[in-house]
């Protein structure tokens, strides 16, 4: 990571508050087209460069399979991701209806995968993290009778799992989807130190990034959807400029665009 300023944004090829930025989209392949294409509808250049890569669990979905199959036994789901949602909800023919289960989400962008596929959340945290959730999560009518079913990805961070045990909830943790490194293509490194900014929407994609291309190909300015992805960042070694404050993609691309205001206003253009 340079730290040097990013460069005056490309004229003529678009117009909008990001007209001409030059931005790096991080997230997976099969998600990646819902930032890019609100940064390409606020005028930037959206670069392509998918640092993870979601894949079936280590035991190919059994463990997922059977805990499904037994969906009522539980009082609430609790869906930390999107993907976990697509894991889980992915196809609506093949997925046991939820009973009395009732739904947390860690987010809108959460609730709207679920809301999609005709599942209504009870509960959404006003702050779109972990912590917020588990902080925001009821408490057991008995302690230690009520169980919540919790998938997610492999090696996630246990905050939820463990804020909800705190309250007396017997969680169960079940394995949804792992996040590989995918195989960058040539060129990459170019397209990372020719771009003005890059995005990250998880914590995952920060530590991908600078595992599959480390930090001196990194474009100047890093943006982070929310505090948790920026404090991996700046655990890293990388100096964080942008941060959401909606942790959602809309917010994100938001940030950029009251940060991109900012530095025309101060007349730093590169």
């Amino acid at each position: 990571m340079t730290g040097d300023s990013p460069r005056r944004p490309a004229a003529g090829r678009a117009s909008g508050p990001l007209s001409g930025w030059r931005v790096v989209v991080t997230r997976a392949r099969a998600q990646a087209s819902e930032l890019g294409r609100l940064l390409t509808e606020a005028g930037a250049v959206s670069i392509e460069v998918p640092v993870i890569e979601i894949a079936d669990p280590a035991d190919g979905g059994a463990a997922l399979r059977e805990v499904l199959s037994r969906i009522d036994t539980f009082d609430w789901v609790v869906f930390t991701s999107v993907n976990a949602v697509e894991r889980c909800l992915g196809d609506p023919r093949s997925f046991p209806k939820l009973g009395r289960a009732r739904v947390g989400a860690v987010g809108p962008g959460t609730a709207s995968a679920l809301g999609a596929r005709g599942i209504e959340t009870d509960l959404v945290p006003d702050r779109y993290v972990a912590e917020a959730l588990a902080e925001a999560f009821p408490l057991p009518a008995q302690p230690g009778i009520g169980g919540v079913l919790l998938p997610c990805s492999a090696g996630a961070r246990d905050v939820v799992a463990e804020g909800l045990r705190a309250k007396g909830w017997q969680v169960e943790v079940v394995e949804a989807y792992r996040t590989l490194r995918p195989i960058l293509p040539a060129g990459t490194a170019g397209a990372l130190e020719n771009a003005d900014v890059i995005t990250f929407a998880s914590s995952s994609a920060v530590t991908g990034c600078l595992e599959l291309s480390g930090r001196d190909h990194l474009p100047p300015v890093v943006a982070c959807i929310g505090p948790i992805t920026a404090q991996t960042a700046v655990e890293a070694g990388l100096s964080v400029e942008v941060v959401a404050r909606v942790h959602t993609t809309e917010g994100l691309v938001q940030a950029l665009i009251e940060w991109a205001a900012g530095r025309l206003g101060s007349g730093e253009q590169g």
